[in-house]
């Protein structure tokens, strides 16, 4: 009887397993998909702006009038905002083998909001390397994580940066990182004490070891 059960189990679990897989591998294709289709959607654009028509009518009218036009059709999903948005795409990502498959279209609208390249390619790392949600991404790009990192750091530390992303290989350098720690509500004009420094920290734990990034546990006060 055991042994029914115990093969019983473990074909559930096999199931289970299959399951998971195929779903995960469904989520990620249909990812892909979405991705090129918003690139191809900003290539059309682009070429019809460079054959003809092209910057009067993309400055007046053009995204406007195909935004309701695809809505019509299509239904939602197409605002003009949109179509700015896979236009951009297109433009920093010219070639769709450097477009990865790994980040989502939400990941991108981040990405491509970023004026400035070195940036833009600095949190493309992050994202990559450290697996950052677009939560996780939206946090780091507000907190101004790649001007505070290069800041703290000489032209070949830069450089890295833009090649790695945030690589700590010691403890040494993860203090010498500066952190931005604005969720602890302390007005910077005023003076605390370290023992109320460390207790507005542990009220929000939660938030400074997320500032610190991976590799860092809570073992005790």
């Amino acid at each position: 009887m055991n042994v029914k059960k115990d093969k019983y189990n473990e074909l559930l679990k096999n199931i289970g397993l299959t399951l998971h897989k195929a779903r995960t591998n469904a989520i990620k294709a249909v990812n892909v998909e979405l991705l090129k289709a918003n690139w191809e959607i900003g290539r059309h654009i682009i070429e019809l702006e460079q054959h003809g028509e092209e910057r009067a009518e993309y400055g007046s009218n053009l995204l406007a009038r195909l935004s309701k036009d695809l809505r019509a059709y299509y239904g939602k999903g197409f605002g003009r905002r949109n179509l700015l948005d896979m236009r951009r795409f297109y433009l920093i990502f010219p070639k769709w083998q450097t477009v990865s498959a790994k980040l989502s279209w939400s990941h991108y609208v981040l990405l491509i909001s970023i004026s400035e390249n070195p940036a833009r390619l600095f949190y493309l790392k992050q994202v990559l390397n450290e697996n950052l949600s677009v939560r996780e991404l939206q946090r780091q790009i507000d907190s101004a994580l790649f001007e505070r990192l290069a800041l703290s750091k000489d032209k070949k530390g830069v450089l890295k940066l833009l090649e790695k992303g945030n690589v700590v290989s010691n403890s040494t350098e993860a203090i010498k990182d500066p952190y931005v720690l604005d969720f602890l509500k302390i007005p910077q004009s005023n003076k605390v004490t370290e023992k109320d420094f460390e207790q507005k920290i542990i009220d929000n734990l939660q938030m400074f070891l997320l500032e610190l990034g991976k590799g860092f546990a809570f073992i005790s006060r």
